[in-house]
């Protein structure tokens, strides 16, 4: 109230002088009180047109949107515009901090690795961040303001938008038919709808993986669980000559090692995909790995097949002994397995220009037709089933070789036609391979 006593004494101060002027006119005139009635009324009026010019100013102020400081007038109008200025400031800094809250919140639901929608009470599209954009083909500028329904049309989630009943989220394929989305609704604010979108494709993909990959393995296990419990039960109930019995035993026994060949292969896949990466400073002669890889094929063999290693290159390999002989041993075992009598194997090395090493198993077995390639390193996955259990094989082998490859930096490369034999290629990279020799090592089959 500091403003009230200077505006009280300037209409007084205003309305004497007035008064005063008026009282000497009117005494000029004939009338003075008349003349001081009138010059008090006009000083009055005159403390009231100042007020007036003041109060137009600020309002003046006001109404072009405040661009500059508000007028510095004292008293009531000055009061007014101090206090209106300060209010308007204090919201456009409030203002200011909510747009740059607004602007990080809205970041980090961009960042989200999650599709995120927001609707109006009308299913128009309000904000989407790029993800929602990518997983429901919509522009996340030119949409805005549509409804959502016209843009996605999928059965399934204009059915689950319309029923609002949003407890479990909806699943559909996505636009283009290239993935499988979950959607997910929540209620905000007046009728506002929160979309979450999730791209479950690949989830999906693995949980059909592992359901594949557990009824493969209680299948390989069944199969020789079965012959064993019915060698078990005719041993038992039955009374057998001695070659019967030693005929069952060895079947038997075969039975037994088929099942523990799988569980191996089954351990080393699981010690392969939770183990660290092989070290890139521990080096292992290869001399040594294709020794002994040639003393187990020549054993498996029998004198069946003609083989041809390599003179032992003087190169070494980095990374894990136990690993690199697994791969080369599998490759090696499958030509043995999968070629005929007679027919012959070649294992190869040799340097690559860019430094890098590559060892290739040539062999001229069955051969594979060319809509197998691409699969043959999946877990379980055979050509001819019935051919790879006569054979003893597991149906991982190859998928372990994908799998060391893959962990040493390098990479497994196949080649094949039916009738006329196979070529399986491990290739290195140049940071895991070296020479013990000072000049470039070229030795065995060239590629």
């Amino acid at each position: 109230m500091n403003w009230f006593l200077p505006r009280w004494l300037l209409t007084l101060v205003a309305s004497l002088l007035g008064g005063a002027a008026g009282h000497l006119m009117g005494r000029w005139l004939g009338a003075p009180l008349a003349g001081a009635a009138v010059g008090s009324g006009l000083g009055i009026g005159a403390a009231v047109l100042v007020d007036v010019l003041r109060g137009h100013r600020l309002m003046r102020w006001l109404r072009d949107g405040h661009p500059v400081n508000a007028p510095r007038d004292a008293g009531l109008w000055g009061e007014f515009a101090y206090r209106i200025e300060r209010a308007l400031r204090l919201r456009e800094q409030q203002l200011e901090r909510e747009r740059e809250r607004l602007s990080q919140f809205l970041s980090a639901i961009e960042a989200s690795p999650n599709g995120v929608l927001l609707l109006d009470a009308g299913d128009q599209i309000e904000w989407c961040n790029a993800v929602a954009a990518d997983h429901l083909g919509l522009d996340a500028r030119r949409d805005l303001g549509q409804p959502v329904t016209n843009l996605l049309r999928s059965p399934a989630f204009v059915a689950y938008l319309q029923s609002g009943d949003w407890q479990q989220p909806v699943s559909f394929t996505g636009p283009g038919h290239a993935s499988t989305l979950s959607v997910l609704i929540r209620r905000y604010g007046e009728g506002h709808k929160l979309v979450i979108s999730q791209d479950v494709t690949e989830r999906l993909r693995t949980e059909a993986m592992r359901r594949d990959f557990v009824a493969n393995v209680s299948h390989e296990i069944r199969t020789p669980l079965t012959v064993l419990a019915g060698f078990i039960e005719t041993m038992s109930s039955l009374r057998l000559t001695e070659v019967e019995r030693q005929r069952m035993l060895t079947l038997m026994a075969q039975q037994t090692d088929r099942m523990q060949v799988l569980v191996s292969d089954l351990l080393t896949l699981a010690q392969l995909e939770g183990s660290p990466r092989p070290p890139a400073d521990r080096w292992v002669p290869l001399k040594g790995l294709l020794q002994r890889v040639e003393g187990d094929a020549r054993t498996l063999s029998a004198g069946r097949h003609v083989f041809e290693f390599p003179h032992p290159p003087d190169v070494e390999l980095a990374g894990t002994e136990a690993e690199l002989l697994s791969a080369i041993a599998n490759l090696v075992t499958n030509a043995v397995r999968y070629t005929p009598e007679g027919g012959r194997i070649d294992v190869g090395w040799r340097l690559r220009p860019d430094g890098g090493g590559e060892l290739e198993v040539r062999d001229t077995g069955i051969g594979i037709a060319r809509e197998h390639l691409s699969r043959l390193t999946e877990r379980f996955y055979r050509v001819d089933g019935s051919r790879s259990r006569e054979t003893g094989g597991t149906g991982l082998g190859l998928a372990i070789v994908k799998h060391v490859m893959q962990r040493h930096g390098g990479e497994l490369e196949v080649e094949s036609e039916p009738g006329k034999g196979s070529r399986f290629r491990l290739v290195w990279p140049a940071g895991r391979v070296r020479s013990v020799q000072s000049q470039p090592l070229n030795a065995g089959v060239a590629a």
